[in-house]
């Protein structure tokens, strides 16, 4: 038991609070339902005093899932605490959280007292919310920036007027990790009663050390850690539900345990990311698309030998199918071979060393390489081998501009060259082409196609031609759509010609 560690989630309280990302009922018990399926222990619903809807949302989440402790939030005030009760009243297992700011900021600044009234008005809370519950947590607002010797004999208090959990918040995210552990070791060491409550962390991120201050909360006594999904909530966030949980899990020498089901913390994830309409930042540890892709040639080399060179977690525990090798300018040739082995072309090294340098050519145009570039890119390979091929291309164009379009054509080997204007520099072009190849040629179709949304993203061109009664096709892609429809004209001419150039 001492080595379990309790996961209170706040994503339905504390990261609602963020600007923007406020949820209605039904999409509350969405996100409810699925903390359950995750495993979490409690579930803050709600501030059920602060408005109507929120009393509504924490009644209807206490009758949708059994499982967790639904927990409401409350001041040191009775009213607050008789709305949270009456919330709470359909829940298998319920808690009030009641609290009071106890660092000197709080209690001059904000509260306008003094420390001994505080500590009157934080028993008097506990006491009464315990005529409803037995289940009560206190919270020490701003803890992480109260005297420790004064926190004690607030904690103290509160154990001994029934509370179950005393939740140490580093409200301001001001805490360095070694500066809060000790605050809970003394907590440990210096409260008589503390045995007969779970210390629970409450972290954060203002300063990005929400996660550590939280385990170093754990390692020196917390057994409860208050988290939310993705890490939202106000300012700069809370800890994450998701790192706590998959540190624990990878850390098996600290030897602590939590009851979460991490293959589900993805699909956890993105729907409070899609609910909330809150995008989760690429790079963020565990959830982030970035968290386990790998675009350095260097990297992507030691994954595919043996993932754990540079991956600390199997994806798959997390929820996803696996590691994501990124094609970039930064890839290697093992990269390469490994997407085009998925496409399902075996090819040898000395193709593999040729499909790489146009790949780098591509990439340097491209933030990264997806299937459809790789497929137009073993085309191209395939048409290198053709006898008539695009080896320049100017055009001159723009408002109050006759068009212009210079061509060079490599046919068997010999340089053509030719210049004509037209309706555009496309039809400039094509009408160069035709001056070089001299054969009647009537273009039937003509489809230009965007591959992705990106502007800097390939357009692939489809052309069909008629030659003598007969259709005939030609393709390519490029970054440069009036070169991908030059070189897919090209492309269908040496087609129709079948070689006879």
């Amino acid at each position: 038991m001492d080595n379990r560690i309790f996961i209170f989630d706040t994503t339905l309280r504390d990261g609602e609070q963020v600007p923007g990302c406020q949820l209605n009922t039904i999409e509350k018990i969405q996100v409810a339902k699925m903390l359950e399926k995750l495993g979490v222990d409690v579930i803050e619903a709600g501030f059920p005093i602060s408005s109507p809807g929120d009393f509504n949302s924490v009644i209807e989440i206490s009758k949708a899932v059994t499982e967790p402790t639904i927990c409401a939030l409350t001041r040191a005030v009775k009213k607050d605490i008789d709305v949270a009760a009456e919330s709470l009243k359909y829940a298998k297992r319920k808690r009030i959280h009641t609290g009071i700011g106890t660092s000197i900021y709080h209690i001059k600044y904000k509260l306008n007292s003094t420390p001994e009234e505080i500590i009157k008005r934080a028993v008097e809370a506990v006491s009464y919310a315990k005529k409803y519950v037995e289940d009560i947590e206190f919270y020490a607002e701003d803890a992480g920036r109260s005297d420790n010797v004064y926190l004690a004999q607030v904690i103290e208090a509160v154990i001994k007027a029934g509370a179950t959990v005393v939740n140490i918040p580093d409200t301001t995210g001001y805490c360095l990790p070694y500066d809060y552990g000790e605050k809970i070791r003394f907590l440990k060491e210096n409260v008589s009663n503390i045995d007969k409550a779970i210390i629970s962390t409450h972290c954060h991120n203002d300063l990005g050390m929400a996660t550590a201050n939280s385990i170093s909360g754990v390692v020196n006594g917390a057994r409860q850690v208050e988290v939310t999904i993705n890490g939202i909530g106000e300012r700069a966030g809370n800890t994450s539900l998701e790192e706590i949980a998959m540190i624990l899990q990878s850390h098996k020498d600290l030897n602590y345990y939590t009851n979460i089901k991490s293959k589900k913390i993805v699909k956890a994830s993105r729907l409070v990311s899609t609910l909330m309409r809150m995008p989760v930042q690429p790079n963020k540890a565990i959830v982030g698309r970035n968290a386990f892709a790998h675009s350095s040639g260097i990297h992507q080399d030691g994954v595919l030998k043996n993932r754990e060179n540079y991956e600390i977690i199997d994806p798959k525990e997390v929820g996803i199918t696996e590691s994501s090798i990124v094609l970039t300018a930064r890839s290697g040739r093992a990269a390469l071979k490994h997407r085009t082995k998925k496409l399902g072309f075996e090819l040898s090294k000395d193709k593999i060393d040729k499909l790489y340098e146009d790949f780098l050519i591509l990439a340097d145009k491209k933030k990264d390489i997806n299937d459809d570039d790789l497929l137009i890119l073993l085309h191209e390979e395939r048409r290198r081998n053709k006898k008539m091929k695009l080896d320049l291309l100017q055009v001159v164009c723009g408002k109050g501009l006759k068009a212009t379009a210079t061509v060079k054509i490599m046919i068997n080997d010999t340089e053509h060259l030719e210049s004509a204007t037209g309706n555009g520099p496309i039809d400039a072009a094509f009408t160069a082409v035709k001056n070089i190849i001299k054969r009647k040629i009537k273009l039937e179709e003509f489809l230009i196609q965007a591959i992705t949304r990106g502007s800097d993203d390939i357009g692939k061109v489809h052309i069909q031609i008629q030659r003598k009664g007969r259709m005939y096709y030609g393709f390519s892609a490029n970054t440069d759509i009036i070169t991908a429809s030059v070189e897919a004209f090209i492309d269908a001419i040496a087609n129709s010609l079948n070689g006879n150039l």
